[in-house]
């Protein structure tokens, strides 16, 4: 598949970013992507002729207006934009400290809102273009002991993606929001899954929630994240593409759950949440 479509992909030194950029470049595709680390990023991806790889801190506006502007001087576009970039992080809302949880907001809404600030002028001058933001199905759905904060920041993801497609429509811009069940990364594995400093004797069931994910789960999701990257790939070639995209029969699940009990909650409780207006005054 040859394209002209430039891709600009943040978090690309692992996991599903990684994916994506490595079929990305075998398409064809351009590609600049971003990393902490350029030296980690560099080995990770290899050396390909349409690769431009950039060291970018996804907290500072300035850095990442600078790969923004390199990106589009070195390709001379910039067409999709992915905001991959992110961290999980466990613990009981109790046992996380304020700065534990501001930093995984910080990385994983405020670091996307940064991009997506600063891409969006070049996107709507040129009118056309799309922004993939990475979320979660615990970002739909958060019935996860010892996942609240993270969950949360995925919620916000959903949040903002679906009022910046209503935004951005006009403009000839897509976004999506993506939500993937779980993936064979490295998400799981104790270098990328925080915990908190401070745990909590009492929540037993979020300790084994937690050591359910660092052990048996991390190596045998059912995702596989080539097919994930595959699917990203034509929804970005798609003319119709989705506001909400759910990755992986776990996923779907999950999501048809989380609505058939909202649903629940919503007709049972029907005569006590709509009898809430003023009452009409007689004429």
């Amino acid at each position: 598949m040859e394209s002209n479509k430039v891709w600009f992909v943040t978090g690309a030194s692992k996991g599903l970013g990684l994916t994506l950029v490595k079929q990305l470049l075998d398409k064809g595709y351009p590609v600049a992507a971003t990393s902490r680390s350029l030296n980690q990023l560099e080995e990770a991806v290899g050396v390909h002729s349409n690769f431009l790889p950039l060291a970018m801190d996804l907290q500072n506006e300035a850095s990442v207006a600078e790969a923004i502007t390199k990106t589009i001087g070195h390709f001379g576009s910039l067409d999709v934009v992915v905001n991959n970039a992110g961290y999980g992080l466990a613990g009981s809302l109790e046992e996380l400290t304020d700065a534990e949880a501001r930093q995984n907001f910080d990385v994983n809404v405020f670091g996307s809102l940064n991009v997506i600030r600063s891409v969006m002028p070049h996107l709507r001058k040129q009118g056309f273009g799309h922004i993939f933001n990475i979320a979660s199905i615990g970002g739909f759905t958060g019935g996860f002991p010892g996942f609240g904060i993270y969950c949360a920041t995925k919620f916000a993801v959903h949040g903002f993606t679906e009022s910046l497609a209503a935004e951005i429509k006009g403009f000839g811009i897509k976004a999506t929001v993506v939500s993937p069940g779980y993936f064979r990364t490295n998400f799981l594995a104790a270098d990328s899954l925080s915990t908190p400093q401070n745990e909590i004797a009492a929540y037993a069931e979020v300790r084994a929630v937690q050591a359910a994910h660092q052990n048996q789960i991390n190596g045998n999701q059912p995702g596989d994240p080539e097919k994930a990257a595959n699917a990203m790939i034509t929804v970005a070639e798609a003319e119709n593409a989705p506001v909400h995209l759910f990755l992986g029969q776990d996923a779907y699940d999950l999501a048809y759950q989380k609505m058939g009990a909202v649903t629940k909650d919503l007709e049972s409780w029907r005569s006590v949440g709509t009898t809430t207006a003023f009452a009409k005054e007689m004429a």
